[in-house]
Formats: structure tokens, sequence, C-alpha cells
């Protein structure tokens, strides 16, 4: 007669458990490299790239004026150069960088 799931779980644990072998490949276990973080920016920026097109999209589809009166409505807040420029950076850098990943990906 076979032996029932519970106990064969019960066989499982206690060999690992005897062993000490990690549980399964965990973050803290690997070594961080460079293709690693490239690859992990890479789709965090594909991320953030369709959520900000399907938001702004819903944003055309919604509003009730066009944008250029939503654009008049950010100029008149008189943003200093620093928050501009972080704002503008934060705009194009997952562009650029979701761009030249992906052409050196393909290369």
């Amino acid at each position: 007669m076979g032996t029932t799931a519970k106990e064969e779980m019960a066989r499982f644990w206690e060999k690992n458990t005897k062993s000490s072998r990690p549980l399964s490949p965990h973050i803290t276990i690997y070594k961080w490299s460079l293709p690693m973080a490239m690859s992990i920016t890479h789709r965090g920026t594909g991320v953030a790239l369709s959520l900000g097109v399907s938001l702004f999209s819903l944003a055309a589809l919604l509003l009730p004026e066009q944008f250029p009166h939503y654009l008049a409505m950010v100029k008149s807040l008189s943003l200093g150069p620093a928050l501009i420029y972080s704002a503008k950076f934060a705009l194009a850098f997952p562009f650029t960088y979701h761009t030249w990943n992906g052409i050196r990906h393909l290369v």
C-alpha cells in the first residue's frame, strides 16, 4: 500500500531540514551584477511606460478640457527650475533607457 500525501510531505520536510538546504533560490543568495540590475530596470521602465501611456490616454478621454488648457495650468504654477528639470528627467529617463536597452538587447 502506498504512502499518503501527508506522509510524503512529512518525509520531504524532514529530509530538507536535515540537509540544511535553502527552500528556494532567494534574492539574498544571488550576488548582484550589472546585467541583473539592467534587466530589473528595463522591466520597471517598461511597466512605468505602459502605466504612463494608459493614464495619459484615459485622462485625454475623460477630462473635459483640451491639453493646452492643462499645460497653461501647469505653467501658471510658476514652479522652480529644479522641479521642472527633475520632472523632465523623470519623464525622459524611462523612454531613453528602455529604448536604448532594448536596442542593446537586440544587437
